[in-house]
């Protein structure tokens, strides 16, 4: 893999997802194939929601707070050039895109806040996003966390989202639990950032990463995988089977292209 982890090399390197629903490159880190991504070590992006029993955060909430912290760590200055985060998400992000997100309250909260990392606020939910680990090398404090039970509800109907605002657009037709949807977000924020140019990434951020997450319409999903815009294959490891399309990034810049 190449050493070059600015921006623009990623944007050039990073896979994203052709019109006809090949990939773009055959190391892609979402492909379901083996590819030489598996010959990489293998690490784990770490994710923790805060689910209170009292106050859980409503679904849609969580997702778009988690994608929000998947970008806020790929551009935190700790994560670039000599950062003391920049080993761990270039090794990352050279291997399978692995994102895991485990569920905390009380004291187990507390615990997850003392280690490095960021902490994401949205209207209610609270994800705290952590630099890359080793897949079989969780901090304690995080490999006690259960992944189970992230289930969420929805309160209200979501508003239909600003046509000025980012949405990554989830598969009707699939079942996921909280958890492994916030996961699914998150790559698909990722393969928007990669995919921007440098002016919309600039753009984005100073305006705070806004963006919706929402299910597509059954009639409008295939529209949208076939849209050219950047699409989300999971590697099947959970949950879904291998292959499954899960979510376009649908950034308004990405639509201009």
């Amino acid at each position: 893999m190449s050493s070059d982890h600015s921006p623009a090399a990623l944007t050039q390197d990073r896979s994203q997802e052709r019109t006809d629903g090949g990939d773009a490159r055959e190391d892609s880190p979402f492909r379901s194939e083996r590819s030489v991504r598996d010959e990489a070590p293998q690490y784990v992006l770490p994710l923790v929601v805060r689910i209170e029993r009292a106050a859980p955060p409503a679904r849609t909430d969580a997702l778009e707070t988690a994608a929000r912290a998947v970008l806020l760590i790929l551009d935190d200055e700790r994560s670039l050039g000599e950062g003391e985060w920049a080993a761990a998400m270039r090794d990352w992000q050279d291997a399978r895109i692995r994102k895991v997100v485990r569920r905390a309250r009380g004291a187990e909260w507390r615990r997850a806040e003392a280690l490095p990392g960021i902490t994401v606020t949205g209207a209610a939910a609270q994800v705290r996003v952590f630099p890359p680990v080793p897949l079989d090398g969780w901090p304690k404090e995080l490999a006690k966390l259960q992944v189970s039970g992230t289930d969420l509800d929805e309160p209200e109907q979501p508003a239909r989202p600003d046509p000025a605002v980012p949405v990554l657009w989830l598969n009707p037709e699939l079942e996921m639990s909280a958890g492994k949807a916030m996961a699914q977000a998150g790559h698909g924020a990722q393969l928007a950032w990669w995919a921007l140019p440098d002016e919309a990434r600039t753009a984005w951020r100073e305006a705070g990463f806004p963006l919706a997450v929402r299910t597509a319409s059954p009639s409008r999903w295939p529209e949208l995988t076939m849209s050219g815009l950047p699409l989300v294959r999971d590697a099947g490891f959970t949950e879904i089977a291998p292959g499954s399309c899960t979510v376009v990034a649908d950034h308004p810049a990405l639509r201009r292209a």
